[in-house]
């Protein structure tokens, strides 16, 4: 049953890790799209088609790197949670088996 619920708590940090990611990235498109109107009305322009390529190009690895940032943490985080998951299961995976042999806890003795 431990290895049951330490599956099921995995693949939901999976599931939530992959809709954080998926997230990220739709947003990151939008941002890129609303980010690239005035860049174009730039960009038809004579006199500063060079300079707004350049900050069209500025602003791409921007963007870019703030969301390859919140995919970053995103995986640092789930990694965090799929480990304390393995722990917790494991801490109580060790208290089921000590009830099943007749342990007792300081809760269960009456005084």
């Amino acid at each position: 049953m431990t290895t049951e619920r330490s599956s099921e708590g995995k693949d939901l940090v999976k599931f939530v890790q992959d809709a954080i990611d998926r997230g990220a990235t739709t947003v990151e498109e939008i941002h890129k799209s609303i980010a690239d109107l005035p860049l174009k009305v730039l960009e038809d322009t004579d006199l500063l088609k060079k300079p707004a390529k350049e900050v069209r190009r500025v602003q791409d690895h921007t963007i870019g790197a703030i969301y390859d940032l919140i995919r970053d943490i995103n995986e640092k985080i789930g990694a965090s949670a799929s480990h304390l998951l393995t722990e917790a299961g494991k801490r109580r995976g060790g208290r089921e088996r000590t009830r099943h042999r007749g342990g007792s806890h300081a809760a269960d003795t009456k005084v």
